[in-house]
């Protein structure tokens, strides 16, 4: 979640301006010329987009062509602001974007916006290139900053960037390079809302839940489904980087909780048999098998796994709701949501779009069925 005072999220199902500003830049970001009107917009946070942000917005009182706003150069940052009564505004970063279409207006443009994820996966490289051997944190550096100048990187806690990447070979496709190294640290990589590039963890229901939503406060109607697309209880996980070299596992990770409807038996690697003989009729496996070229040892290999099945068990049951609008949401975050009176439920947020200035905001969910009771 992105940071919010304590008075401003108090401030969220009372009586507060939700103000919107702009601004946007032609130099990287380096300057930036504040827009004198923002007419309206809608930000989409979507952690399952290639680009983690996207939206709409309609500028006002604004320059378009080579020196003004473009699809060219231009970058167009927003914020949406939260004022409690009697305080200052508090503006939440809402994403840092290119702009990839413009329609002019009577008062200005209307822009489609894309998140800089599309600045890195558009710098294709024009030849394949060797990269590596050398740390996460040197390679993902290097590639970002050929696409993107001054960008900021974080790596997120459970990231480790000083992993050593073996040399690899990139045939064009810059942000395919950046999710696989993401990938081999058992992560992900995305630009967050400020518009720093991060590495972070495969989200998980032990997170930390950031907002508890009561029932009949903040949730109006909530839908519930499940589906069992994507659902995997059994990973193997190998390195193998084609050149001669030692493979690397296989390595397992599986369902080994009795308790989960999704539990894939005590072994099913090594006894494959056991519920069978056990008497446990009702466990089913789904396996799937997982290489790559980036994954140089056993250790690595267990956190892919476990990364991976902490994925593929938390995409059977969602939840969609529509609560109190808040900004600071970020997609991945956990978030507690009492769906009946008296039962709470955690789910990860897959996607929280909302429109600038509303005080609504729609999300959809998901979470791991071994969670349901």
């Amino acid at each position: 979640m992105l940071p919010i005072p304590a008075g401003a999220l108090a401030a969220l199902t009372g009586p507060a301006a939700r103000p919107v500003r702009a601004a946007w830049s032609n130099d990287g970001g380096t300057t930036w010329m504040p827009v004198p009107t923002v007419g309206g917009g809608e930000v989409r946070p979507d952690a399952g987009a290639e680009c983690r942000y996207s939206g709409t917005v309609d500028l006002l009182g604004v320059p378009l062509g080579r020196s003004g706003v473009n699809t060219a150069v231009t970058r167009v940052r927003l914020w949406q602001g939260l004022q409690p009564p009697r305080s200052e505004v508090v503006w939440v970063p809402a994403g840092t974007y290119v702009v990839d279409h413009i329609s002019r207006t009577r008062l200005g443009a209307g822009l489609e916006l894309l998140g800089l994820e599309d600045a890195i996966r558009t710098a294709r490289l024009p030849v394949a290139r060797t990269i590596g051997p050398d740390t996460a944190r040197v390679l993902v550096e290097q590639l970002v900053a050929e696409a993107l100048p001054g960008t900021p990187i974080s790596w997120r806690p459970g990231i480790k960037p000083d992993t050593r990447i073996p040399q690899t070979t990139v045939d064009e496709d810059r942000w395919a390079a950046l999710s696989d190294i993401a990938a081999a640290l058992a992560g992900s990589v995305w630009v967050d809302a400020r518009g720093v590039l991060t590495l972070g963890p495969t989200p998980t229901l032990d997170d930390e839940a950031v907002w508890r939503i009561p029932y009949g406060t903040a949730v109006v109607e909530p839908a519930e489904e499940q589906t069992a697309e994507g659902l995997v209880n059994l990973w193997t996980v190998s390195g193998d980087g084609g050149d001669g070299a030692p493979v690397v596992g296989p390595v397992f990770a599986w369902d080994n909780d009795p308790r989960s409807i999704t539990y894939a038996g005590p072994d099913p690697v090594k006894d494959p048999g056991a519920p069978q003989r056990l008497g446990l009729a009702h466990v089913r496996v789904r396996a799937q098998r997982h290489t790559s070229a980036l994954i140089t040892g056993a250790g690595q290999a267990y956190d892919v796994a476990q990364s991976l099945l902490a994925a593929s068990l938390g995409v059977q049951s969602s939840l969609s709701f529509t609560a109190v609008g808040h900004p600071g949401l970020e997609a991945s975050d956990v978030v507690e949501v009492e769906v009946r009176p008296g039962e709470w439920q955690r789910h990860i947020i897959d996607s929280c779009p909302y429109s600038l200035g509303g005080i609504t905001q729609s999300c959809t969910t998901r979470t791991t069925s071994r969670r349901l009771q």
